[in-house]
């Protein structure tokens, strides 16, 4: 089914763990050379030496998606080991600390716009220019149920999220033309830190399907968008969410309640 993808070069931000390291093991698993991307050597380094250990292709890529320069010597290193990259996966980011908007800074808003938003335009500038000169590519970007259904105590994240889809959009527009399709996903509720039993049901009880999700979910939508079987979709946005977001109510609104909001007399 995944044919297409046997040696594609396939670059995983934010690929040490979570949903990004369900995605480099099930790249590498259908024969693809991944490059896992992360901040956290020791991260990275497990990942890497559990696809080799498996009998798959992995290189290492350490870098903050938000600083360019360290961007671009990642790139310049894969080009190296491998003269291409066929496919870009922006999952990297981060969505702590969660802070009412009293409660907020500009850091805090700089730091989860940098990481989120502008993380995916440093990453994906360069390498589509690379995809362009081969002959194409397929960028897949990460978004959230925040670009539609906002959470409270989450407005520089949800912020990052819209943003994500528009420019999703707007790459696709661009970019098509040099074969390079653009599309992004949005998980619903994952369980990328391993909740207890008791937050689990809590949480799935509100998702149509009954469970909270798990990354591995996430990676059928994704070998999809970046195989052949998917090569006249672009700009789209796909959900990957057990149906909560087809709910009239978002199942996470609540995850700081009102009553936990600053009072006025503390403002």
């Amino acid at each position: 089914m995944h044919e297409s993808l046997n040696n594609k070069v396939v670059l995983v931000t934010g690929g040490a763990g979570g949903i990004g390291r369900a995605l480099v093991e099930r790249f590498a698993s259908v024969g693809s050379k991944v490059v896992v991307n992360d901040i956290s050597v020791a991260g990275v380094t497990e990942v890497v030496d559990a696809i080799t250990a498996a009998g798959g292709t992995a290189m290492a890529g350490i870098a903050d998606v938000s600083d360019s320069a360290a961007v671009g010597g990642m790139i310049d290193a894969v080009m190296a080991e491998h003269g291409r990259i066929d496919v870009l996966v922006n999952n990297a980011g981060i969505i702590s600390p969660m802070l009412h908007f009293f409660d907020a800074d500009e850091a805090w808003w700089r730091r989860i716009i940098d990481v989120n938003l502008t993380g995916h335009f440093i990453v994906s500038h360069p390498v589509a220019r690379i995809m362009a000169k081969q002959g194409g590519g397929n960028i897949i970007n990460m978004s959230s149920g925040g670009a539609t259904r906002a959470h409270r105590a989450f407005t520089a994240y949800d912020a990052t999220k819209g943003g994500i889809e528009a420019l999703t959009r707007a790459m696709a527009l661009d970019l098509g033309p040099y074969n390079i399709r653009v599309n992004a996903l949005m998980p619903g509720s994952i369980d990328t830190s391993g909740m207890d039993l008791e937050a689990r049901r809590l949480r799935g009880e509100n998702v149509p399907l009954g469970r909270i999700g798990e990354p591995i979910d996430m990676t059928g939508a994704a070998l999809f968008l970046a195989s052949d079987d998917a090569n006249y979709i672009t700009g789209d946005i796909i959900k990957v969410d057990g149906g909560m977001l087809a709910q009239q109510r978002s199942a996470t609104v609540d995850i700081m309640p009102p009553s936990d909001f600053p009072k006025l007399e503390d403002l």
